[in-house]
């Protein structure tokens, strides 16, 4: 069965995380996907989360996708038994995902019961568009690399806005009544998390809905 947890936060909500996993995290490694920080002024958060997994108990490895191959990926990622896909530049992820055919991997290991984690960018390329991401409220991404094709990995059926807050829900209502996708937006305390086709919000009640 597959398992996505989808966050805004990551190791923010700790507990969500914990209660997921079929094992002890000391039993467990865990890839550390931080390509799409390689273009932002802070990676401070990278630390922060790679630190906080490996508080957990988890066997943490920091692994960069870009310039690899899908057979290259197939074998780096071999034997992990968690993928955590961390944010940054979500224009920047998506190209890498796409060139690299970390695309076509991560369904796979999905489907194998790899369980995976979404942090940010990483959790809005499961939806089917990138569209959020340029909304206001979000990280200001920058389109640097010009992609054109905001297509995302459509492992759910909605688009994500994440980070919200009370602040942005003039713009993110503005935008979602233009957008011809179900979107859900969630807090740096909340997840979505993905069993098979069940999918129910985690942590912090209740999901916010822009009307």
């Amino acid at each position: 069965m597959k398992t996505l947890l989808l966050t805004s936060a990551g190791t923010d909500i700790k507990e969500e995380i914990l209660n997921i996993l079929p094992k002890s995290p000391s039993e467990m490694k865990l890839a550390h996907i931080i390509t799409a920080s390689k273009v932002e002024p802070d990676t401070a958060y990278i630390t922060k989360d790679h630190n906080n997994f490996e508080a957990m108990g988890f066997n943490v490895t920091d692994i960069d996708i870009e310039g690899r191959t899908e057979t290259e990926l197939t074998n780096i990622l071999d034997g992990y038994d968690v993928i955590c896909v961390q944010g940054g530049n979500t224009f920047y992820l998506l190209n890498v995902v796409k060139e690299s055919g970390f695309f076509n991997v991560i369904k796979k290991l999905i489907d194998s019961g790899v369980i995976y984690i979404g942090i940010s960018a990483g959790s809005i390329i499961m939806g089917p568009t990138i569209e959020t991401t340029g909304w206001k409220g979000t990280w200001p991404d920058k389109n640097t690399v010009k992609l054109k094709n905001l297509k995302g990995l459509d492992l759910v059926p909605f688009n994500l806005f994440v980070h919200y807050e009370p602040r942005w829900e003039k713009s993110v209502k503005t935008a979602i009544a233009k957008s011809k996708y179900r979107t859900r937006l969630l807090t740096d305390k909340q997840g979505f998390l993905v069993k098979g086709n069940k999918i129910e919000l985690v942590g912090e009640k209740p999901e916010i809905v822009l009307n």
